[in-house]
């Protein structure tokens, strides 16, 4: 069992028996500390620096933005962040007029998450672009095979449920983007979405998968009783994050994380 499973294991079950000793938001300093995204050089001694020129380069760009008009002191600091990883990945677009293509929304997306866990800008930025490289590089062959696997571990898990899926020809209509190329962002409480991305980050795209399956099997009844694919993908677009949180400290899940990622 690898050291990340563990720690996610203890701080499932530490609040299942009443113990919060832990803040949600050590999270944000668990990945600093262990820096799987990247984001700090490898030598302690020089990471006061190393975020001082980053703080000085956050200022360049955003300057430079606001030089092209690209963005004001009123834009929203999620679009900020997406002009400004457009910028500096050289996909900035001719006008800020100009539709959003796919992988912004999913940026803006996660954007819009990560801000609620991330309270300097300078960190949010950072970690934002280097989450969605991460996404985009390490995962690139694999988030398109996810789909794939959600129907097979549904498949093993409640295979009723599946055939009901396959009627109402609603397997190919599933949230997939919702679920794996924006990780959940947007669907998940914020407390969820944190262990969610530490496995993700940790290394385990496939948790995404297991999230999925869990949420049909939490939905069940519900999604047994709509007979359209429309209404069904619609239906697990809008899952109240309440009944969401009920899910994620039952142990179901937790054991999903230990034994299959």
């Amino acid at each position: 069992m690898t050291e990340d499973s563990q720690r996610n294991f203890r701080s499932v079950y530490y609040e299942k028996v009443g113990f919060r000793g832990v803040e949600e938001k050590k999270s944000l300093e668990i990945l600093l500390k262990d820096d799987r995204l990247g984001i700090l050089p490898p030598h302690h001694e020089s990471h006061a620096r190393v975020m001082m020129y980053r703080k000085e380069q956050y200022s360049d760009v955003l300057h430079a933005l606001k030089v092209i008009r690209f963005v004001n002191d009123a834009t929203p600091h999620v679009e900020v962040y997406l002009r400004m990883y457009q910028l500096e990945c050289g996909k900035l677009p001719r006008s800020p007029s100009f539709p959003l293509e796919p992988e912004d929304e999913v940026f803006l997306a996660i954007a819009k998450a990560m801000e609620e866990m991330v309270e300097d800008s300078v960190d949010c930025c950072w970690i934002i672009r280097c989450f969605v490289n991460q996404l985009n590089n390490k995962y690139r062959d694999s988030l398109p095979q996810l789909p794939k696997a959600f129907e097979q571990y549904l498949n093993l898990e409640d295979s009723r449920l599946l055939t009901h899926l396959r009627a109402c020809s609603a397997v190919s209509k599933l949230p997939y983007d919702l679920w794996f190329k924006r990780c959940f962002a947007g669907c998940l409480p914020e407390s969820s979405l944190q262990r969610v991305w530490d496995k993700v980050v940790s290394g385990s795209c496939k948790i995404l998968v297991f999230v999925a399956v869990e949420i049909l099997l939490t939905f069940k009844i519900k999604v047994m009783a709509l007979n359209n694919a429309e209404k069904i993908t619609k239906f697990l677009e809008n899952v109240s994050v309440l009944y969401l949180i009920h899910f994620f400290v039952s142990g179901t899940l937790c054991f999903f994380v230990l034994f299959w990622c």
